[in-house]
Formats: structure tokens, sequence, C-alpha cells
């Protein structure tokens, strides 16, 4: 009997021993590190996306704030759905913490390539507005904005365009248009239905926002919002003040009559989206009715999708373009051939009403929708 309680004895005392020995042996192990995340923190993602978070050994109490999670060995999946916008996951575990940042973006269909003389504007966010110094109030405050994926004219329409929708269309022919939709200076350089002599590629002047609204109708098209204007403008870049980067030459647009007139499309450098003119040449009318507050009605935190002004949708201007009120200006953009470097800014934002078309400069382009 005594026999046993020794044997018994040393047996716990072995196991107390073997126990120290493990608690020596865990305070000796390293921390465990965060390493690696895919995809790459800052990137942007779907919103049904998953986030793998690798670390250099298994972490033990991890948490994870913003989405779903579950450990493998030393990975870390981490799941949605996400919403849209800005994502923000903080990573707890008992070595240590770690912040991921993603922006969250629509799933996209596979999408139809573009139509002919069109180029395909991706879905994604852009801040719209502008704090530089030359700025106007009506740029202002910036806020961040995402549109859906469109294509766009890759040129202004062109008079040789413009021409074969007054053959088909007499309603809008000059001398033939209602005065409700124009003033006395539509198509003003026309002769009836012929523009002027070596004429035919450069863009449309003298059109008024009804007539070009008529014309994307016939096209099976419409006029961009002001929001996807800026975004195409922009060509992808992010902080810059023209098409092309934070600077504009002679060699890179028709702007401060250098020209003193305008030029045939694409005679100058293309934006990084694959579209001419975006600075310069023609003013091009939007969809919008103008709003000088307007980027003031966006979400101050968060992201305002698909904005649109003077209406709650924009199907209902499309639908309605000949009963909007004449006195309401209505968005122009880019510019002419001989506005100053301050008004060829991707986010110079000026207007008039839709009747008018005073200069040789009041152009367009067209967009459509992209259908999966």
């Amino acid at each position: 009997m005594k026999t046993h309680i020794n044997i018994f004895i040393l047996i716990c005392i072995a196991a107390l021993i073997l126990s120290g020995m493990d608690g020596c042996q865990s305070e000796d192990e390293e921390p465990v590190a965060f390493t690696d995340a895919i995809p790459a923190n800052g990137s942007t993602i779907e919103t049904d996306a998953k986030i793998i978070a690798t670390f250099d050994g298994t972490p033990t109490g991890l948490s994870v704030t913003g989405g779903k999670f579950s450990i493998s060995g030393a990975d870390a999946t981490i799941t949605g759905p996400f919403e849209l916008g800005t994502l923000n996951l903080l990573l707890t575990w008992n070595d240590g913490s770690k912040e991921l940042n993603y922006t969250v973006a629509a799933s996209e269909p596979d999408i139809p390539p573009a139509p002919d003389g069109m180029v395909l504007i991706p879905a994604g966010e852009f801040q719209m507005g502008s704090n530089d110094a030359e700025a106007g109030p009506n740029e202002q405050p910036v806020r961040t904005v995402y549109v859906d994926a469109f294509y766009m004219d890759e040129t202004e329409v062109t008079n040789i365009q413009f021409k074969e929708f007054l053959l088909e269309n007499p309603r809008w022919q000059k001398g033939r248009i209602e005065a409700r939709f124009h003033n006395d200076n539509y198509l003003k350089l026309w002769n009836g239905n012929n523009y002027l002599s070596g004429k035919g590629n450069h863009p449309v002047e003298h059109v008024s926002w009804y007539a070009a609204m008529a014309y994307a109708e016939w096209a099976g098209k419409r006029l961009p919002t002001e929001a996807e204007w800026e975004y195409a403008a922009r060509g992808g870049l992010v902080g810059e003040k023209y098409p092309n980067g934070n600077t504009i030459t002679p060699w890179d647009a028709n702007y401060g009559t250098n020209i003193v007139d305008t030029t045939p499309v694409k005679r100058y450098p293309a934006n990084g989206y694959g579209l001419y003119d975006m600075a310069g040449n023609a003013w091009e009318w939007c969809l919008d009715e103008y709003d000088g507050d307007f980027y003031s009605t966006f979400p101050r935190d968060g992201v305002a999708r698909n904005p649109l002004s003077g209406a709650n949708s924009i199907s209902w201007i499309v639908d309605n373009f000949m009963n909007v009120n004449e006195s309401i200006p209505r968005v122009l953009r880019s510019g002419k051939w001989s506005t100053g470097e301050d008004r060829v800014r991707v986010s110079y934002r000026s207007s008039s009403p839709p009747t008018i078309a005073p200069y040789r400069s009041f152009g367009f382009r067209c967009v459509r929708a992209v259908s999966p």
C-alpha cells in the first residue's frame, strides 16, 4: 500500500514539473505577427469578396470588426457581404492588431464590348469637385461619388453626325425647329442643312440642349450626367486638374484662343479612358439641371451614388426632355477653344438655359448605359 502511495506521489510531482516546463516554453514563444492580406490592403473589392489575412502562426484570441471570419492554421478568412463604399477592418488578437482598408464596389456582370465610336468607362469612385486655389464655390465641397459603368462617345458629336440626324428628323432642322427649343443662334453658321466647308469633323456648334437631347434619343443614347462627365474626364487620374495631368499646354488641348476656332476631333491626345477633347474645343451639354450648391446635398460621410440634379431619375429627363422648363439652366462642361486654363479644368462648372446656343461652342457628346 505504501508503495502505491509513493508511486502516486511521484506521478503527481512529475506532472507538476512537466506542467511548469510547458509554462516556461509558452513564455519563450515568439508572438504571432500579421504578414499579408489577399487582396492587398487598399484594394478595390466586390461586395461578396473573401479576404485572407495571413499570420506567421495561429493567432489566438482573434476578433474582426467589420466582417465574419474563420481560422485555419495561420490564415483567417474574412467574408461579407460587405457594404458599398469604404470598408475598415480591425483585426485584434492576443499578440497585436492590424487595420485593413478596402473600397467596396458593386460586382459587375460581363460587359459587352463598347459600340463603335464609344469607349467603356468602368464603374468606380472619385472625388468630385476641387479644393484648388482657382476652384469656385460651385465646385465645393469635394465629395466622394460612385458611378456605374457606362459607354461614352470618344469624341464630341461632329457636324457630319449631326447632319445625318437632321436629314432624318426635319423638325430639328434650322428654320423648322420650334421656337421654344432654341434661340436665333441655333446652327448659326449652317446654310440650311449644310455646315461650313471643311468642318465635317469639327464638333457641331450652336446646338441647344433640347436639340442635343433629341440627337441622343435618335442615336439610342443620352447626355451624360454631370458626375459621369467629370468622372470620365479625369480618365482615371486622382487629384489632377486636367484630363491628362496637373498642367496643360497648347499641345494638349484647344483652349485659350491658341487656334481661334474649333479643331477636328482627335487632333489632341486622348485621356486615360480614350476620350478626346474633354478640355476645350467645344462646351458640352450635360443631362443635369444646374445647381450651384449641388455638392452640398451629397453625403458628408459616405458615398453619393450616381447623383443627378433636377429629377428623381435619368429616365424621367430622357422621356420628358421636351417639357423641361426653358428658364432653368442646364450644366455645361469642358470649356471651349477660347476659354483660359482655369475653365478647362475637369472640375469647372458652367451653365446656360437649354434654349441658348449663343457662341460657336455649345456642343455635346453622348453616353449609353451598360447592359449585361
